[in-house]
């Protein structure tokens, strides 16, 4: 069976972000190579199965992989699958058919409704259900490292400094979960965009050896500012990438709107361009948490990426 390790993922990585770069070039011409560009399986909100077949469409083996279809389930990143279905995917990994370029660990308590909801119910925020979620995190864990995956990420929850107590101890389990994924080989990537590239910058300092997977469509969702500016404040820490837009919220209160790629206001030759300006040379992968046609959505990103 052929299986990826770490050193091996990130020099193919390397190697390709080298010879082919971001090329913010003329209509018809790719941004990225193919090898660099991959999906979000949850964005399908389907099957591993169906996103397999659909991978295959797109002539596409990279995927950011979500844990819960492996795990407990949940709502936004897919129901706990059969033994026989996870079997078939881990089948996928070996093989080659899949690369999966990260883990993505969410926990079933958060609740995405409105912005306030998520603040009080995201990540690893909730006192009454750490216990909890400190089960699961040791069983991600293991699983990306199985499988040979460099970066496991997560939404760990708002960063909140003006009450000392609460924001020390978020630092303190955040902390632990490095150290509990680095005890298996595996680096820990916070999701941004719940705040702005100055804070998120600022703690990023606080906890050592965490990277960032950075997206751009969350910092418009949030309204917490530009992207483009966003990527050289946070360049040092960047491990992988989402491809996702979206419009900023009329209202602080209120959610912004995501978009397929290309519709919002993240400019697709502005972004590439940036992350080639401060060298990034990792994988991509396209997100679609909206609309009533996502695998069109996904299709139409990689179109409008690849030309």
């Amino acid at each position: 069976m052929l299986s990826i390790n770490r050193k091996d993922f990130l020099k193919g990585l390397l190697i390709s972000g080298f010879v082919s770069g971001c090329l913010p070039s003329a209509k018809g011409a790719p941004y990225i190579s193919r090898d660099r560009l991959g999906v979000c399986s949850w964005s399908y909100q389907k099957p591993l199965d169906t996103v397999a077949a659909e991978m295959k469409k797109l002539n596409i083996k990279n995927i950011h992989l979500a844990l819960q279809p492996f795990l407990d389930g949940d709502e936004r990143h897919g129901a706990a699958e059969s033994k026989e279905a996870q079997a078939a995917a881990v089948a996928r990994i070996y093989s080659g058919e899949w690369i999966v370029t990260s883990t993505m660990l969410s926990f079933n308590h958060e609740d995405y409704t409105t912005p306030a909801t998520i603040l009080k119910t995201g990540g690893i925020v909730p006192d009454e259900q750490w216990e909890t979620s400190k089960k699961i995190i040791p069983r991600a864990a293991v699983l990306t490292a199985e499988w040979k995956v460099p970066f496991m990420s997560m939404h760990a929850g708002f960063l909140d400094e003006s009450n000392k107590a609460a924001f020390d101890k978020f630092v303190e389990r955040l902390t632990w979960i490095r150290d509990t994924c680095k005890s298996y080989g595996v680096k820990l990537t916070l999701e941004s965009g719940q705040e702005t590239a100055e804070d998120l910058a600022k703690f990023m300092n606080h906890v050592d050896g965490i990277g960032i997977n950075f997206d751009p469509a969350n910092m418009l969702l949030y309204g917490k500012g530009d992207p483009i500016k966003a990527i050289p404040i946070l360049a040092k820490w960047m491990d992988h990438v989402h491809i996702k837009d979206a419009k900023a919220p009329l209202k602080a209160d209120e959610w912004g709107q995501e978009l397929p790629w290309g519709d919002g206001s993240v400019n697709p030759a502005a972004f590439f361009e940036a992350l080639e300006k401060v060298g990034y040379k990792g994988a991509f992968a396209i997100e679609r948490e909206g609309g009533t046609n996502r695998t069109g959505d996904i299709a139409l990103a990689a179109q409008r990426i690849l030309g």
